[in-house]
């Protein structure tokens, strides 16, 4: 007890010697971090179909023609539906032979080729989805690869998540100086932790149905975090 008493003694005389002044832990200004997390929801406003066709033939060339010909239609169809032609897109081509084993599985027999076609359809009236693929089924598409729902603009609403984000890192600053008894401070310093954009929701693929089908584009959240340093009161 002794030993700790003296050796007490001397870091306190140097603590002087030294011109340091050491605040009472109780006395001493904290700073506050909090974080803020804001999140916005909207309605998609833009899909994008990838649909298309698959042709049996004994040749290439007559797989190829008919694939071309049943897409044929189906843009023709499309545009009668109202789909601009700066909205369809082909985004895929294939050509492969169609083999199948003998008896003994050591032995292939070339049995014909298919050919298929995929368009890709962006379109702005989500409610006209259900519509624009019953049309494409009715005018011969036998594939369908996918239904993506997105937003338009998810720049705008992320910096409104931002905001969100920021207001409720200074109510949760202002909430913890209160529950502590400190007077809060000016902000020192605010890092964003990431926007979270949505990403496309998307229906895999399945076989198209023959009548149109109802669709529900449901809501994305666009989602914001920041970290706010409050410097300690002056």
């Amino acid at each position: 007890m002794e030993m700790r008493h003296r050796l007490g003694h001397r870091w306190a005389g140097l603590a002087v010697a030294a011109g340091l002044v050491l605040a009472p832990v109780a006395g001493a200004a904290a700073e506050i971090t909090v974080v803020g997390e804001g999140r916005v929801m909207a309605v998609p406003d833009i899909a994008t179909l990838r649909l298309g066709v698959r042709e049996r033939a004994e040749t290439a060339e007559a797989a190829l023609e008919a694939a071309a010909q049943a897409m044929a239609g189906i843009m023709a169809q499309l545009r009668e539906a109202g789909v601009g032609e700066a909205e369809m897109q082909t985004s895929d081509l294939s050509l492969h032979p169609l083999w199948r084993s003998g008896e003994d599985r050591d032995t292939m027999t070339l049995e014909g080729f298919e050919a298929g076609s995929a368009l890709r359809v962006r379109m702005q009236d989500t409610a006209a989805i259900g519509e624009v693929l019953g049309a494409a089924v009715a005018a011969g598409a036998n594939r369908f690869e996918g239904l993506q729902f997105g937003l338009s603009d998810p720049d705008a609403l992320a910096d409104e998540a931002r905001r969100l984000a920021v207001q409720d890192a200074l109510r949760k600053g202002a909430l913890h100086a209160e529950a502590a008894g400190l007077t809060l401070g000016p902000v020192q310093s605010i890092t964003e932790e990431g926007a979270s954009l949505p990403r496309p929701q998307m229906m895999r693929s399945m076989d198209a149905a023959a009548d149109a089908m109802p669709i529900a584009a449901g809501e994305m959240t666009v989602s914001a975090r920041v970290t706010v340093v409050f410097a300690p009161a002056p």
